[in-house]
């Protein structure tokens, strides 16, 4: 099958021109030409994978491996070091970021993850019916995405209607229309902001809440008559 037209089966599942005009979501690496017989699914592309990978494989991706301008291709530094290895073996690369995440990552996080249904649906941002406690909730939460304690902004005792924004969301807080916020990436000074708008917020952490992307996408692309693998994706994070 050729890169094209698995491009084109993805623009249909989860249209590019969905991406923020800041992304960098579809082909980066290849040629819509090459014929491809293997599709692997991660959040990231590191170089552990591009060693493992067959050459002439379908690498499909989260984050985008090139998203500022490339100035130039210096092969010891990232990302020119994965990309070279990449063009050596043949290796196409499609990433699909934010498009994904407005049709389908929060919605499978909300419902599977979480298990709630969603009340309205907002671009980015999911609203969950909750009516719980507030502390009850948050260890919830964590259990869920399988974080070891819950980092939170406590605004409140009862969760009454959470906002969900997978990866990082604190830039969206002012326009919520919630009391509790779950996103990633939560810095100190979002904290603050957050207790100044009287807003609860539960950091579900960016890796911990997208992690779920090969599994969805996997699930559309087993008609397509192609090997598709899910490759182990690392949190490049340690905790000690």
């Amino acid at each position: 099958m050729k890169v094209l037209e698995i491009y084109d089966f993805l623009n249909e599942l989860s249209p590019f021109d969905l991406q923020e005009s800041w992304d960098n979501s579809g082909l980066l690496v290849g040629d819509f030409k090459h014929d491809i017989s293997t599709v692997v699914l991660s959040i990231d592309v590191d170089e552990t994978l591009i060693d493992s990978l067959e050459s002439n494989a379908l690498l499909i991706t989260h984050h985008p491996l090139i998203f500022g301008g490339l100035k130039q291709l210096e092969f010891s530094k990232y990302p020119a070091n994965l990309i070279q290895k990449m063009i050596q073996k043949n290796i196409s690369n499609i990433a699909m970021h934010t498009n994904f995440d407005q049709t389908h990552l929060n919605e499978y996080v909300a419902q599977e993850v979480l298990g709630y249904e969603i009340k309205e649906k907002d671009g980015f941002i999911a609203y969950l019916e909750v009516n719980e406690d507030f502390d009850s909730f948050a260890k919830k939460v964590s259990t869920a995405f399988g974080l070891k304690f819950a980092k939170c902004v406590k605004c409140s005792d009862e969760v009454k209607v959470a906002a969900l924004t997978t990866g990082s969301g604190c830039s969206l807080m002012r326009s919520l229309k919630a009391d509790c916020f779950l996103t990633g990436d939560v810095k100190y000074h979002d904290a603050m902001e957050a207790k100044s708008i009287n807003l609860s917020l539960i950091d579900i952490g960016h890796f911990e809440s997208e992690r779920f992307f090969a599994e969805i996408l996997a699930k559309h692309l087993k008609n397509l008559g192609l090997k598709v693998i899910i490759a182990s994706s690392e949190n490049p994070f340690t905790y000690i």
